[in-house]
């Protein structure tokens, strides 16, 4: 098991987790047929996935 010599500082500890934040830009796309935005691998709010119809809800 490696050991490290000496112990890391909070600055430097501080640098090498910079890069593990998550970023803010989340890529949208434009439904072809509804013209709504959407998350990629997300089903939207009427139900659809990629153009087809995965759930059909009932507007009671």
């Amino acid at each position: 098991m490696a050991v490290q010599k000496h112990k890391k500082s909070r600055s430097r500890r501080g640098m090498r987790r910079s890069h593990d934040k998550l970023s803010n830009n989340k890529i949208l796309l434009i439904d072809k047929k509804t013209g709504k935005k959407c998350l990629y691998h997300h089903i939207d709010d009427d139900g659809f996935y990629r153009g087809k119809q995965i759930i059909i809800k009932n507007n009671n």
